[in-house]
């Protein structure tokens, strides 16, 4: 029903920047909260940074203060601005939105397929 499509991963060497983007599309009413997770090797998928469709942010504690999400709500897109980037940043990162769609009045998690972030020291 809903599509996500990240783009903006690559290699970066520590203290650089990169910028990942995510818009949705499909059948989409409303997405109330986008946010990006990730996953390292050998380690559970965890949050990252999510805001909600009034801009109220959440970031996780390890990346407070380098990275900023932001989201064009008429666009369907959100944005992660990741500065001063270290090794430990290193991980498939994946896009999350919390939609409704023309099919249903309850909303569902849809997850993007994930893109690589890779940090060298």
């Amino acid at each position: 029903q809903v599509q996500l499509v990240e783009s903006g991963g690559g290699l970066v060497q520590a203290g650089g920047s990169l910028r990942l983007s995510c818009a949705a599309s499909g059948r989409i009413v409303s997405i109330n909260v986008m946010g990006w997770y990730r996953q390292a090797p050998g380690k559970q998928r965890e949050l990252v940074a999510a805001i909600t469709s009034g801009g109220s942010t959440n970031y996780a504690d390890s990346v407070k203060g380098r990275f900023t999400i932001s989201r064009d709500n008429a666009k369907n897109t959100v944005y992660l601005q990741m500065n001063s980037l270290k090794p430990e940043d290193t991980a498939v990162y994946y896009c999350n939105a919390d939609a409704v769609v023309v099919t249903s009045p309850r909303s569902y998690d849809y997850w993007g397929q994930g893109t690589q972030v890779t940090v060298s020291s």
